[in-house]
């Protein structure tokens, strides 16, 4: 179980810790061991019938660092498909319980690390000070030459304009927090010490008590929105395997929903990780 605690009014409250078994300096990673205890911890909190839940990260480096690469580089298809299908079972649980959730974003939060933030309702992003280190925020895998795999590409183009937010995937880039699109953030706070109250504010504005189908996503019923945005992308985007894989991703969720679209994700990402480029980016990555 990942630490939790529940305030008078009946909110819960979830840190994410890194695995004590490789605390890589105290930062978060979505590595198979942080995807169980999610599980565990997310099904214990749902039985018990929060008014809402806050997810917050322990560590003060990043949000959540992203997937542990070198872990799922070790991994055959067939393994990489598992862990990806249980990181999705285990980040559905935040929209699926009866009521609303927010995730405290402070610092870092890249590729799956934003993902499980966006399979939240709301996202509060703690803006850095003056004398902060900026940080980023967004889908940086098409950089890497693979996309992402746990429904960033339907998520962000729902969550802010959805031609900056198709193309910004299909590039690989990502948006310094300062300068995040209108959207991204449904709430933010100068300094942490305001993290918890705000979220708590934003829960108690913002009630919901019956389980969700699936997170702020594209959907066929706004389909023709995000087909037009798709073309709009397709233009200032230059052609490559993983900035496809992104736009047939795109294409699926407008034709055929969220679960095919997630499904699609999956065995994308899978069979990039095999091209050159891909293998080029990510051993240079695991390197260092």
């Amino acid at each position: 179980m990942l630490p939790t605690e529940t305030t008078t009014d009946g909110i819960a409250i979830v840190t994410l810790t890194p695995n004590p078994t490789k605390p890589r300096g105290g930062v978060v990673v979505l590595d198979g061991w942080l995807i169980a205890q999610m599980t565990e911890t997310l099904d214990t909190i749902a039985a018990s019938e929060p008014r809402g839940l806050i997810l917050r990260s322990a560590s003060e480096r990043v949000f959540i660092a992203g997937a542990d690469l070198a872990e799922i580089d070790a991994l055959d298809d067939a393994a990489l498909d598992a862990y990806l299908r249980a990181g999705s079972i285990a980040f559905s649980k935040l929209h699926s319980m009866r009521c609303a959730s927010i995730a405290i974003v402070h610092k870092a939060a890249l590729g799956g690390g934003l993902e499980v933030a966006m399979h939240c309702d709301g996202v509060l992003g703690v803006l850095p000070s003056a004398t902060d280190k900026p940080w980023r925020i967004g889908l940086p895998e098409c950089g890497l030459g693979i996309c992402p795999g746990w429904g960033g590409t339907q998520m962000l183009p729902a969550r802010i304009d959805a031609a900056t937010a198709i193309a910004a995937t299909a590039r690989g880039t990502t948006f310094p927090i300062l300068e995040a699109p209108s959207g991204l953030l449904d709430v933010s706070v100068n300094a942490p010490a305001y993290a918890l109250a705000a979220a708590r504010t934003w829960l108690l504005a913002h009630p919901r008590t019956h389980p969700l189908a699936q997170p702020r996503a594209i959907a066929p019923s706004d389909a023709a929105r995000f087909r037009a945005a798709l073309v709009q992308a397709r233009e200032s985007v230059v052609a490559s395997d993983a900035a496809s894989a992104v736009f047939d991703c795109i294409e699926q969720g407008c034709s055929s929903g969220w679960t095919a679209a997630l499904a699609l994700e999956r065995a994308r990402l899978i069979a990039l990780r095999h091209t050159p480029f891909a293998r080029e980016k990510l051993e240079q990555f695991l390197r260092g």
